[in-house]
């Protein structure tokens, strides 16, 4: 694919395959977005896809799920939470302890690039992505934020538009999506947000390809990501219609 050379300068973000949360293994002891299944996406020369979430004192997190009760031996919302409690609690495997992100970019230290996704509880709150912005100041590491909320992505752009930034997103069938008022959803699901996400990339579910608003996107010369590939095969089909992949359980 062409690009103008303002965008060449994304290569480093589809240079290499992308560890989805790290390079993990919970059979293993390398629980997801963990300094294990990091140090081990560092160790192949794997980009690292991890996530954000928000704690009670507004610190950024690095951790998936909006509650505690899948990984760890805590319970309930992680943004009920303190980050001295956070750090206490133990995963249900392995030794690792919950980072924040601060804890994650001096891990990395720029060794990898770094494709951080926002979570969003898709109430116009963008603490969250303030907090990261604010932790990434100095930070010389390559490195992306994104998220599913547009919302997110638009406080992005406003509070620092030479980060790079992408939007997460599919073709909005999935239940997930039925919290959403309809006319939000077709503004995911078409793209009507880009006048004010003005996204560098996209990062797409890749059983959704090929989707024409995706395919449009391409043609401008940004970047499309496709997440979750699990095996070669899957990986082989999304190549077709995106510039890289993000990958688990299986070695890309």
């Amino acid at each position: 694919m062409r690009r103008s050379p303002a965008l060449r300068d994304l290569n480093w973000l589809i240079a290499r395959p992308i560890a989805h949360r790290g390079l993990h293994d919970i059979e293993d002891g390398a629980v997801e977005n963990t300094a294990t299944a990091f140090d081990r996406a560092i160790a192949h020369g794997y980009p690292i896809e991890c996530d954000l979430q928000i704690t009670s004192e507004g610190e950024a997190v690095v951790f998936h799920d909006n509650n505690l009760d899948r990984l760890t031996l805590g319970t309930g919302p992680v943004k009920a939470h303190s980050v001295s409690k956070l750090r206490r609690l133990a995963f249900k495997s392995g030794r690792d302890r919950i980072q924040t992100l601060g804890e994650l970019l001096d891990h990395v230290a720029g060794k990898v690039p770094l494709i951080i996704e926002i979570k969003s509880q898709w109430d116009g709150d963008d603490s969250l992505a303030v907090r990261a912005l604010e932790t990434l100041v100095g930070y010389r590491g390559p490195h992306a934020l994104m998220s599913f909320d547009p919302d997110i992505v638009t406080a992005v752009r406003r509070y620092s538009p030479q980060t790079v930034r992408g939007i997460v997103t599919d073709r909005t069938t999935d239940p997930f999506y039925g919290r959403l008022p309809f006319m939000r959803r077709m503004d995911l699901r078409y793209f009507t947000h880009i006048p004010r996400t003005n996204p560098h990339f996209i990062s797409y579910r890749w059983m959704d390809l090929p989707f024409a608003p995706v395919s449009v996107f391409r043609m401008t010369g940004r970047p499309v990501i496709s997440w979750t590939i699990r095996n070669p095969e899957a990986a082989r089909r999304a190549r077709r219609y995106s510039d890289q992949i993000t990958f688990e359980e299986f070695r890309a």
